[in-house]
């Protein structure tokens, strides 16, 4: 059998790949190895930025500002604690001075020692419930919307107030941080983190 007689029509015809498969019918033609690829008539289209449901400019990580403002809402809701523990024993000292037999006689001391108890025990639980939210809207960064965000601002200010008055000394570092909080909140990315389009729960 000749494969050499091009007018031969039952030979195999020159260029004709075995198994009987002709390049340019319906296939495209392998290009040679090392060349890249390209597409037919479409140029490749430039990556889409990643964000929810594919759309671009939407954060998809807490920024740096508000990942810091949540780590001191945590310092914050800890000086709390410490400042609750600290106000809850001297509440138990002047409770325990109060009962003292030798101060029982004293009518002025004990007027004094009741307002006294009866406002450090006040102040230990604002100190308590000021830390629990705190640590409320750090938890909430991650997943809250603009609301978390103005309350997060409205916190900041309160505390700051607080911090300078009337616990002056005392309070200086929450007045600092809770400043800070507010700033690192109310920024730009700030803005566009708590304002980004939330992922659907299901």
């Amino acid at each position: 059998m000749s494969f050499g007689d091009p007018n031969n029509p039952y030979g195999q015809q020159q260029g004709q790949q075995p198994g009987g498969q002709q390049p340019g019918y319906g296939y495209p033609q392998q290009a040679p190895q090392g060349v890249p690829q390209q597409g037919y008539g479409y140029p490749q289209a430039p990556p889409v930025q990643a964000g929810y449901g594919g759309f671009p400019g939407i954060p998809t990580e807490m920024p740096g500002g508000v990942k810091s403002a949540r780590v001191m809402l945590y310092v914050i809701a800890g000086l709390q604690l410490i400042g609750a523990i600290i106000f809850a024993i001297a509440a138990a000292a002047v409770n325990a001075a109060k009962n003292d037999a030798s101060l029982q006689e004293d009518v002025q001391f004990q007027e004094l020692a009741d307002y006294s108890g009866n406002a450090l025990w006040g102040i230990v639980a604002f100190a308590v419930l000021w830390g629990v939210l705190a640590v409320f809207l750090a938890v909430k960064f991650g997943s809250g919307g603009n609301g978390i965000r103005i309350t997060a601002m409205v916190f900041g200010v309160i505390t700051a107030i607080l911090g300078i008055y009337p616990f002056i000394v005392v309070g200086l570092v929450h007045t600092v941080l809770a400043i800070l909080v507010v700033v690192f909140v109310a920024k730009s990315d700030g803005g566009s983190w708590f304002n980004r389009q939330q992922q659907p729960q299901y």
